[in-house]
């Protein structure tokens, strides 16, 4: 009963000050509205660029041959260190934390033709947990390299798939030929479109993955371009970085303290840096819609100064009724609160249709999808709350520490 009667009293009160009030629930509104969607865009981006991300493959590393900048055990500094696929056994035999690995040549000179389409793409020799580590998933009807075709040394092919519509356009790719140079070799799979967003030879769409064993029949190349695996636990690369350096130095006499001898790409590590660079995104654009919330805290503030002053001779007759401070002080606290919650109301329901009407813009492939997210609606929630607090808390100090006889004067 008494809310009730407080919310009538408010009424009548706002009532008076009409534009006054719209302009200050206008001032909630407008800034529920930024927070809510600059975080909620900014937690579309960073589910983009992770899945973006995740197309390279999820907790891989990429192992490079470098070139010392120590010397050791009577060798120079500047000897180039290029591996070869028996480094691949090694690692996987003696670092029982590697779960997979795979060795990568990598062959761009020689041309892929079929009929009178022909490119020249980065021909990958791979083994099949590659596809695996790199989440290379087949189109239904077709299959990525299996152990059969390493065996065998087949003369399979597994196209990306801006590979195969270059190569053989609205046709169906597998079980027809390519030629890589002279070599005549069977399509077994095509490449299902993934985003991604970053590679280190080139985009998995444009190549031509083989069996190692074949790319090295073909083309007989001795060193492999780098080396791919992943550990069991993503927080252990950097015990797992130490022990090939210790275990390549050893074969490569070269100091295992020397960094530059070998180059790695540790993919986990990177997404943990994209994910400190994204808080700091979330950050900025919460102060940044904070500030515009704080704007139309000051207007709440300021109208209820306005309310205050206009009920002072209200507020001295229940003090003389026996009404304590902290009563006068709850009143208008629970007045500021409503004036806050019918802004915010208001904000919320156009953040959802303006995230609603984004989510159909073609422009998920650049920022991804804006979501209102349990995360944004708790951060909106706190920053209500702490301007509904702040902008109604002084003004409601002042109310209860009125003199109730200068308030029966007034």
């Amino acid at each position: 009963m008494r809310l009730g009667d407080s919310a009538r009293q408010l009424w009548a009160d706002l009532a008076a000050q009409r534009l006054r009030t719209i302009l200050t629930v206008l001032g909630i509104t407008w800034g529920t509205v930024a927070v809510i969607v600059l975080l909620a865009f900014s937690v579309g981006l960073e589910r983009q660029t992770i899945k973006r991300f995740h197309g390279l493959g999820d907790r891989i590393v990429v192992l490079f041959g470098g070139r010392t900048t120590k010397p050791f055990a009577g060798f120079r500094e500047g000897r180039s260190i290029r591996l070869r696929e028996r480094d691949v056994a090694l690692l996987a035999s003696e670092i029982p934390d590697i779960t997979m690995i795979s060795p990568e040549y990598s062959e761009r000179a020689t041309p892929v033709r079929r009929g009178r389409n022909g490119v020249n793409p980065n021909i990958t020799g791979i083994n099949p947990v590659y596809g695996e580590m790199r989440n290379l998933i087949p189109l239904p009807g077709g299959r990525f390299i299996n152990d059969l075709d390493m065996a065998e040394r087949r003369r399979v092919a597994f196209l990306g798939d801006e590979m195969a519509e270059v190569l053989f356009e609205d046709e169906d790719p597998v079980g027809q030929q390519v030629n890589i140079g002279s070599t005549p070799l069977t399509v077994v799979g095509v490449l299902q479109a993934k985003t991604q967003n970053s590679s280190y030879n080139s985009r998995d769409e444009d190549r031509v993955f083989i069996p190692a064993t074949t790319h090295a029949a073909i083309f007989g190349t001795e060193f492999v371009a780098n080396i791919v695996y992943r550990t069991a636990d993503a927080s252990r690369t950097k015990q797992v970085e130490a022990q090939v350096y210790e275990l390549l130095g050893r074969r490569y006499r070269f100091d295992a303290s020397d960094e530059d001898a070998l180059q790695v790409w540790d993919t986990a590590e990177w997404e943990q840096t994209f994910g400190y660079m994204f808080l700091g995104f979330k950050l900025f654009f919460a102060i940044v819609g904070s500030f515009t919330l704080s704007v139309g805290g000051i207007g709440v503030a300021n109208i209820m100064y306005i309310v205050v002053k206009e009920r002072t001779r209200e507020i001295g007759i229940k003090r003389s009724l026996g009404a304590t401070r902290r009563s006068i002080l709850w009143q208008f606290l629970t007045e500021s609160f409503l004036i806050v919650a019918v802004g915010a109301t208001i904000g919320i329901a156009v953040s959802f249709g303006i995230v609603k009407g984004m989510s159909y813009l073609a422009m998920e492939e650049f920022v991804g999808t804006p979501v209102i997210s349990m995360q944004v609606a708790l951060v909106t929630m706190a920053l209500l709350a702490f301007v509904a607090m702040f902008s109604g808390f002084f003004p409601a100090r002042r109310a209860a520490a009125l003199d109730p006889i200068e308030c029966l004067r007034d």
